[in-house]
């Protein structure tokens, strides 16, 4: 007997592994693809499939949530847009591109890119600092502190 959790797992891997990627990829790169001024004003929020008869490949639409001013002002844009989206997978991928309006005094976060965590070495050289502290609590948010600086330190 197998689990069925490796069975859904291999099943689900194969249907859904494209589509995060793809839009893990366009998320990574979206400065580059419209440019640092509109990255902070919109930002892509999910990819639609939808399958045509006789196609072998389903459509591709992308979803960009931004205000409805500057919807406006991408939509100008949206041809270059899809363009360098295309250009960044390397064929035709998305064939649309649609926006969702926010409203506009709800701020847009900006898109935070991970840093990379400690090495061992890090790690045992901040457990050994904060080694003298008796409170565990106190240690723990030390260690937290101590390793919220070093990964704000690099480049």
């Amino acid at each position: 007997m197998r689990r069925l959790s490796d069975a859904t797992a291999k099943i689900a891997g194969k249907s859904f592994e494209r589509k995060y990627i793809a839009i893990g990829r366009i998320v990574n790169n979206w400065s580059d693809i419209v440019g640092p001024k509109l990255a902070d004003k919109a930002q892509p929020v999910k990819i639609h499939y939808r399958k045509q008869k006789n196609q072998p490949k389903p459509l591709a639409t992308l979803e960009i949530a931004t205000s409805s001013a500057d919807a406006t002002a991408m939509h100008y844009q949206k041809d270059l847009i899809l363009e360098r989206i295309n250009q960044l997978f390397g064929e035709q991928w998305i064939s649309a591109i649609r926006f969702v309006a926010i409203p506009s005094n709800a701020p847009i976060k900006p898109i935070k890119k991970r840093k990379a965590p400690l090495t061992s070495d890090q790690k045992k050289t901040l457990s050994d600092m904060v080694l003298s502290v008796e409170d565990e609590y106190m240690r723990d948010r030390l260690k937290q502190f101590g390793e919220h600086i070093i990964t704000s330190e690099r480049p």
